[in-house]
């Protein structure tokens, strides 16, 4: 059952601002990044016990108490939290069970809990970040969340780098690109050489022969890429395509238009300095007096 926290340190009797002795690698000053945590343990004492040493600890919140794992497995879609404090041996499913029914992707960092040493080995097979005997030391209970904290700012790393990986990859069109590849100095530019622009088309992704490109313009909050064979419409801004395109080939000419130089034969003089290009499809687009310094790469 959830339970709201009334330990030291945070809603009972402590500071009020957190300020506990067992925060480990946490310095004065620093923001604190909270471990949103649940107990799951079908003894009430061990876990108002577990609450109370949890408390010294600034950086943890306990946002859920649990005494079974079916309860504890409905808590965790509910709450998301990234540390789960498991006891082992429960009535029904056991923590173990427990474990092979959380899927992967909704898995947190796990301590066990429980009163039996013999568990241990099963612990760390599961991939248990820690395992704490009952009843809880102060300072075991200190090292553990040493690694929770560890681990925690790992799972971060590696999750905000899978995210930026992938936009890169649907960006690139290269669905296998890593991070050796992403790093390398010339990254930018050897996207742009690329013969692919990988565009978001409402809910699929479409990767497009640039040199079947002729024009792009703006139409409000969404741009129009102009094809030999279709208009594909995609919700970006005109700078996010000019960062994914080599200039020297596709040159803007007007705030709202990007060409295929390659794509144009003809360009007609107009008043005040503008002009008008005509493509090969017959296409006639204006140049823009403040684009007029892109006519080298035109003709």
């Amino acid at each position: 059952m959830d339970r709201a926290r009334t330990g030291r340190g945070h809603n009972g009797t402590g500071d009020g601002n957190g300020n506990g002795n067992g925060n480990g690698n946490l310095r004065a000053g620093e923001p604190i990044t909270k471990l949103r945590a649940i107990v799951v343990d079908d003894e009430p004492l061990a876990r108002r016990g577990l609450e109370i040493r949890l408390a010294d600890h600034a950086d943890v919140e306990i946002v859920g108490q649990y005494g079974d794992g079916a309860a504890a497995i409905e808590g965790l879609r509910r709450h998301r939290p990234d540390l789960m404090f498991l006891d082992v041996q429960m009535p029904g499913m056991d923590g173990f069970e427990t474990l092979r029914s959380i899927p992967a992707v909704e898995m947190p960092l796990v301590v066990f809990v429980t009163a039996y040493d013999h568990y241990a080995i099963r612990a760390f097979e599961a991939s248990a970040t820690d395992y704490l005997l009952k009843p809880v030391d102060d300072t075991r209970l200190h090292q553990a969340l040493a690694k929770v904290r560890q681990a925690h700012s790992q799972r971060e790393a590696s999750g905000h780098c899978a995210h930026l990986l992938g936009l890169l990859s649907e960006l690139s069109g290269h669905p296998m690109l890593d991070l050796d590849e992403a790093l390398k100095p010339d990254a930018l530019e050897q996207l742009r050489r690329e013969d692919k622009l990988a565009v978001r088309d409402g809910g699929r992704t479409v990767r497009v022969d640039l040199n079947s490109i002729r024009w792009i313009d703006a139409a409000g909050d969404y741009m129009c890429i102009h094809t030999d064979n279709e208009t594909l419409v995609l919700r970006a801004t005109m700078r996010d395509l000019e960062k994914q395109l080599d200039p020297q080939r596709f040159p803007r000419i007007h705030r709202s238009t990007i060409v295929n130089a390659r794509r144009v034969v003809e360009m007609r003089p107009h008043t005040n300095g503008e002009g008008y290009l005509r493509l090969d499809c017959g296409q006639e687009l204006k140049l823009s007096r403040s684009h007029r310094d892109k006519l080298d790469l035109l003709l």
